[in-house]
């Protein structure tokens, strides 16, 4: 195999006018696709005529369009990196800023988005889809003689970058070779049981490593079959459910708990599914009973953007006798646990989880020293604390010291104290969850103001609009006397936690 691009070439060949992948109105077989591919590859190179690296950024919600490019870039040597859309458009301008990008393909939806990066990027190529980028695709019509140039790329090229939130308030960018997403592919496939057979309905952003690794780039290796939405709805989803009949899905808690809450749950024929992946934050039981007691299972799948994210999975076969474990290495995919000396920790001791494997990502872009900081003797410090029980499955204890996941979207506090920082009302402030029972955590901002000032909830909570995306937000302000610290003078964040999270918070 040469390229990702081989798997659709591969299975055109193979099974060409199998369906590939749909969208509502728009379904694609395995040679239809092919022919996208091509063309975009034929875009890339010939018309666009761009420089293998290069970065091409894609704003917009899920789409067919991506796929194809994707698998483009795959076989002319680029790099795809889709745009979280929910982001502000400052956090947009430092990451195309950081990535050295200077080519955007434009969903209408974001237009005015693009309107506002271009004017503060002037060496921004914004390529509109439904305008400029069509008319550019309608004159792209490779010839047999555009063939050799679908293998260009090869399993060392990068291929895929995704920015996620990091803990020193920046986005850092993830750096995917082509043969790490070749082996996330073989780890969840063989996890899921996966076969050309499977229908998988993709409803989680496909800006994020898991919404396009875990369940839909895989379908492509196996042959099998995609459909997606737009953007998540817990009415269209179920609809979707029941008119589509896919054997596959994947939720994060929050989808799940918005399923679940919907009138139609009940209603729906789940028996089309033969198995549900769950993960991206502790999942609690009654969300894993929701399917196993409509007969389906759900597994959990572990891992993060770095892993691709397929790191370590539980078994379709031990869901319901190993409820809440995260499961075994999957198989391309090491792990282990080990103790604050960097030893292994023995059977259901807590410590670190550490992982190793070709699916992991090659650097975090332009940070050399992060990457050298992120690995310890070849294995990547995941930062979550878990333990494994006799049997050799993994629990998850904790997670990254910091971070709060809200509707399984990462966000790290450092990022909004930055903001805090600013506010001269403030002397001191930090950022925590607590729990919620729709979305897992909410953010709360917990500060205290300097003697004379004063500045009220509403106030402070305005004062975020247009820097960061919505969901990043906080819902709730506490007004403190003091924050609690250790001798070194660092906040003690798990007490704050336990404050808030405690029957009756003080006010």
């Amino acid at each position: 195999m040469n390229s990702l691009g081989d798997w659709v070439r591969y299975n055109a060949n193979w099974a060409g006018g199998r369906v590939a992948l749909g969208l509502g109105e728009q379904q694609y077989t395995y040679a239809d696709m092919q022919d996208e591919v091509n063309r975009r590859c034929h875009l890339i190179t010939q018309v666009l005529k761009l420089q293998p690296g290069t970065h091409i950024a894609y704003l917009g919600f899920n789409s067919c369009e991506l796929l194809f490019l994707l698998f483009a870039c795959a076989r002319a040597r680029c790099v795809l990196m889709p745009l979280n859309n929910r982001l502000a458009d400052p956090e947009h301008v430092w990451i195309l800023k950081h990535s050295d990008t200077r080519h955007l393909l434009v969903e209408s939806e974001f237009n005015a988005q693009a309107e506002a990066l271009a004017a503060e990027l002037p060496q921004l190529n914004c390529l509109r889809l439904d305008t400029d980028y069509a008319g550019l695709l309608r004159d792209s019509q490779p010839g047999d003689e555009a063939d050799p140039l679908t293998d260009l790329g090869g399993l060392d090229d990068r291929v895929l970058l995704i920015y996620t939130s990091g803990t020193t308030g920046r986005p850092k960018g993830v750096a995917h070779t082509q043969r790490a997403l070749f082996y996330n592919a073989l780890n969840a496939i063989h996890a899921q049981e996966m076969r050309a057979l499977d229908h998988v309905l993709s409803v989680l952003p496909l800006f994020h490593s898991g919404g396009l690794n875990i369940q839909t780039t895989p379908a492509f290796y196996v042959g099998a079959r995609v459909s997606l939405l737009r953007r998540f709805d817990p009415g269209e989803t179920l609809q979707a459910i029941q008119s589509l009949r896919p054997t596959m899905f994947l939720a994060v808690p929050a989808v799940i708990q918005a399923l679940v809450d919907h009138p139609l749950w009940n209603n729906t024929d789940l028996s089309c599914l033969r198995m549900v992946g769950t993960g991206s934050s502790t999942v609690p039981h009654p969300l894993l009973d929701a399917w196993h007691d409509r007969g389906v299972p759900a597994t959990q799948i572990y891992g993060m953007t770095e892993s691709a994210p397929t790191a370590i999975c539980l078994p379709i076969a031990d869901t319901q006798r190993k409820r809440g474990a995260a499961g075994k290495p999957a198989m391309h995919c090491e792990a282990r646990i080990v103790d604050s000396q960097g030893q292994p920790a023995g059977a259901g001791e807590r410590g670190e989880i550490q992982i190793r494997g070709p699916n992991l990502f090659s650097e975090y872009l332009h940070e050399p020293e992060l990457t050298r900081e992120a690995f310890s003797d070849g294995w990547f410090n995941t930062g979550d604390i878990g333990h494994s029980d006799a049997e050799g499955f993994y629990y998850i204890d904790d997670r990254k010291k910091d971070v709060i996941i809200s509707g399984g979207e990462n966000i790290y506090p450092a990022e909004l104290e930055n903001l805090l920082a600013a506010m001269p009302e403030l002397a001191e402030y930090a950022v925590v969850g607590r729990s919620d029972p729709r979305w897992g955590e909410a953010v709360v901002a917990c500060v205290v103001l300097r003697e004379g000032m004063s500045l009220t909830e509403e106030d402070l909570l305005a004062r975020f609009q247009g820097q960061l995306a919505r969901f990043k937000h906080p819902r709730q302000v506490v007004f403190r006397s003091s924050l609690p610290r250790n001798a070194m003078g660092k906040v003690l964040k798990y007490k704050l936690r336990d404050t808030l999270n405690s029957p009756a918070p003080p006010k």
